[in-house]
């Protein structure tokens, strides 16, 4: 069964909200985080990248940035910017981004649901990643930044969250970059019952966004209850900041690859090497965005391919079987010498939502190659959940994202 429950949540006076809610943190560089905050002086970045109060060249990992990060909460919450919930309750928070929308439900999930393998996950992390947000979180005594969670739709759910869309909600806006931010509170008792009920028959939730961030969430919890001696479990420290959705509203959009150099080969060879794997098309000038799975655009000085798996590298396995892997496996590991992406400077990742023209100008800047994407699916994201098997980095890329700062979790 899943554990969810409502909280006592920080959250920003009305009229401030949109002032103060801001893309998650690892969305931006330092300097990109401080350009924001000196034009938006309420932005959640001076708590989520709080270095951004600091001279440049501040250590944004030292003692004091984390320091800073709980002080600003505090002062917030003194001068009326934040208020705290009088009683715990569950949020809906839905965002609009070009006509379609997708609604969550916030509350807190169970660290022990981490642990036991009821909320599942589908991609490692980085220990310097999580030491950054397990400080941030432990410092802070909270929680900034929600976990994106997915859920197999549930209609019953889905009643009851309609039911208090029906009510004015607590913000409404639209943030910079068109996307609509609304949020409805749900403090009837009776609702709060339902919804903590519906979601204990729910088997499994899947974490979409926010790998580190959960997983800095549950160490802390851990070393809380280690430092607890009448800890009973059901201590705030216990539980993580989330926003659930319904797997069948969201959208995975592509995460396309490129790579700065050939590998020692001329163009045409690498044409030569792969055409025994993958159908190849030439599109000219025309950028081409793969239409279904199994497909790869390709670029190179100028020119397009259409590339298509051939069956005999196509496969079942929840892993083997993705787009991202098929590439991975085929082209960029054994022909252009890309064995371990995480780490290799060679590689950088683009999100779709950029355009294929954004792999054109960094194709075209370093002489190199750029792959556009056919998106995972959200069945192939639980599919290798279910499986307790991991995607390689950088498989999936949600839009819109969450906004952080319109709902903390302080324990």
């Amino acid at each position: 069964m899943t554990t969810i429950r409502p909280f006592r949540a920080v959250r920003p006076a009305a009229d401030l909200a949109s002032s103060i809610a801001a893309l998650p943190y690892d969305v931006y560089s330092s300097a990109e985080a401080r350009r924001i905050t000196e034009q938006e002086p309420l932005s959640f970045l001076r708590i989520d990248r709080a270095e951004t109060q600091f001279p440049e060249g501040t250590d944004m990992y030292s003692r004091e940035v984390y320091d800073r990060a709980r002080d600003t909460i505090n002062d917030m919450l003194r001068e009326g910017q934040f208020l705290t919930e009088e009683t715990p309750c569950y949020y809906i928070y839905a965002l609009t981004m070009d006509g379609r929308t997708q609604t969550g439900l916030v509350g807190c999930a169970s660290v022990d649901d981490y642990m036991d393998g009821v909320i599942l996950k589908h991609e490692n992390t980085l220990e310097a990643k999580e030491l950054d947000r397990f400080r941030h979180i432990d410092t802070c005594c909270a929680q900034t930044g929600p976990i994106f969670l997915a859920y197999r739709p549930d209609n019953a759910v889905r009643v009851v969250l309609q039911k208090v869309q029906e009510q004015d909600p607590l913000y409404d806006f639209v943030s910079e970059d068109e996307i609509r931010h609304s949020v409805w509170r749900i403090d009837d008792p009776e609702d709060i019952g339902n919804i903590s009920r519906l979601f204990s028959l729910i088997p499994h939730l899947y974490i979409a966004d926010g790998h580190h961030r959960a997983a800095s969430a549950v160490k802390v919890g851990l070393k809380r209850r280690a430092e607890d001696a009448c800890s009973k479990g059901t201590e705030e420290y216990n539980f993580f900041l989330s926003v659930l959705f319904p797997a069948d509203e969201l959208k995975i959009c592509d995460y396309n690859r490129v790579v700065t150099d050939l590998n020692g080969y001329t163009f045409d060879k690498i044409l030569d090497i792969i055409e025994n794997t993958f159908e190849i098309k030439d599109n000219g000038s025309e950028p081409y965005r793969p239409a279904k799975k199994g497909e790869f655009g390709m670029y190179h000085a100028g020119r397009w391919f259409r590339l298509t798996a051939r069956p005999e590298v196509c496969s079942d396995d929840p892993v083997k079987g993705l787009d991202v892997s098929i590439l991975q496996d085929q082209i960029l590991a054994p022909v252009l010498g890309i064995h371990d992406p995480k780490t290799d400077s060679r590689i950088s990742f683009i999100g779709g939502i950029r355009g294929l023209k954004e792999l054109e100008k960094k194709a075209d800047h370093s002489g190199g190659i750029a792959f556009s994407m056919y998106p995972t699916s959200m069945d192939e994201l639980m599919r290798v959940a279910d499986s307790g098997m991991l995607m390689p980095p950088k498989s999936t890329w949600f839009e819109p994202k969450l906004r952080s700062g319109l709902f903390i979790h302080q324990f």
